[in-house]
């Protein structure tokens, strides 16, 4: 069972393997930031801002990103979609 694989779906499919990596990660890291804050000053009754809030906004538009590039197609896909309607016209 020695088939050729295509390397465009390959790359694909390591694209959104390494955005579900980077998610799993996320929730991971986020989870100890907001525990370590909990334990440290959420529990006073810390008013304002808790400061896990920035990892979080960074890394998720990060994760953005990668998700957009994974699942929403990358410049290649635009790329594709513009040469084929200009090989239509002519």
């Amino acid at each position: 069972m020695d088939e050729q694989r295509d390397d465009k779906l390959w790359q694909l499919a390591a694209k959104r393997a390494d955005f579900q990596r980077s998610l799993a990660s996320y929730f991971i890291v986020n989870g100890f930031l907001w525990l370590i804050w909990w334990f440290t000053a959420g529990r006073n009754g810390h008013t304002g801002l808790p400061w896990p809030v920035w990892p979080m906004v960074g890394w998720g538009l990060g994760l953005l990103f990668q998700y957009m590039n994974a699942y929403g197609g990358g410049r290649n896909d635009l790329v594709q979609k513009e040469y084929d309607k200009l090989k239509n016209k002519s």
